[in-house]
């Protein structure tokens, strides 16, 4: 497992180096290519020290201790024993939506945050079998996959609305450099490209991390019923983050899943097939 999550954190490191390199030779040709390629490093390295500290500032999170909260602190100290994983830093979330993700850029240097609508609206097996997946993540070592992948489509997706700027307000065709075309082109272009550097890396690490969350918590029928529950209720009320945080939750805390083509550019696989397969693991037991 830590070795494909690795050989995954190469490709997708070489596609940022790919696209941010493409993006500036539109706008300086080679000196924009090696300025595109400086800017990618910028953002991973950027990524790696400091994705945690962004991911739990955009969810509005704050640190608790066995003090605060010692019925929660216990079951996340009690799974990470059974993982054989240091303690994580444990957040919690004053979002109404049930929701919880996973953050760090490795076991020894990682934190889980949960929503105050978890704790309101799933019983506690529901509870320990979402923290269960979150310990799933950081044991996979994939929690610096989705934090890269969430830079990544933060800053591209900002270079996109950048250029569309540039496109409609800036030279002519006439003058030296990319027209009104190109850079319209690729605004249309780079947020596409970094929803689907996000859904390379997410959709496989869920269902991963759903089979170790339900063999760790012993039930997953537990993690199925959380999921239908935290689907539901959070399709109700989406979550107020940027959507390129939204591949860190467990479930996508914007609109959550639909039916139609759009699925296929999500960052989350369907429910319905994470369910399915969290049925089949518990009648095979």
């Amino acid at each position: 497992m830590s070795f494909r999550n690795t050989a995954k954190t190469f490709v997708l490191l070489a596609g940022i180096g790919g696209i941010f390199v493409v993006l500036g030779s539109l706008f300086g040709g080679v000196g924009g290519a090696l300025l595109g390629l400086a800017i990618a490093f910028a953002i991973t390295g950027a990524s790696y020290w400091y994705s945690d500290r962004i991911a739990i500032k955009a969810a509005h999170a704050v640190e608790i201790d066995a003090q605060s909260a010692p019925e929660l602190h216990q079951m996340v100290s009690s799974l990470a024993a059974s993982a054989g994983l240091p303690m994580p830093r444990v957040y919690l979330s004053p979002s109404p939506q049930p929701n919880a993700f996973a953050t760090g850029r490795n076991p020894a240097n990682s934190a889980v945050a949960i929503t105050q609508g978890l704790l309101e609206n799933c019983p506690p097996n529901e509870v320990r079998a979402v923290l269960a997946h979150e310990l799933g993540h950081i044991r996979n070592r994939d929690i610096l996959i989705g934090s890269i992948a969430a830079a990544i489509a933060t800053a591209i997706s900002l270079l996109a609305n950048m250029a569309m700027f540039a496109g409609l307000f800036g030279s002519s065709d006439d003058d030296d450099g990319p027209g009104a075309g190109s850079m319209l082109l690729m605004a249309l272009i780079a947020p596409l490209a970094a929803g689907l550097l996000q859904m390379a890396v997410s959709r496989s690490r869920e269902f991963d991390a759903d089979r170790y969350g339900a063999q760790l918590s012993g039930d997953p029928m537990a993690l199925a019923s959380a999921l239908r529950r935290l689907e539901a209720l959070g399709q109700r009320s989406p979550m107020d983050i940027t959507p390129a945080q939204a591949s860190a939750w467990i479930v996508n805390p914007l609109t959550g899943t639909r039916k139609d083509f759009s699925r296929l550019f999500m960052t989350h696989p369907p429910v319905e097939e994470r369910v399915q397969r969290l049925e089949e693991m518990a009648a095979s037991v």
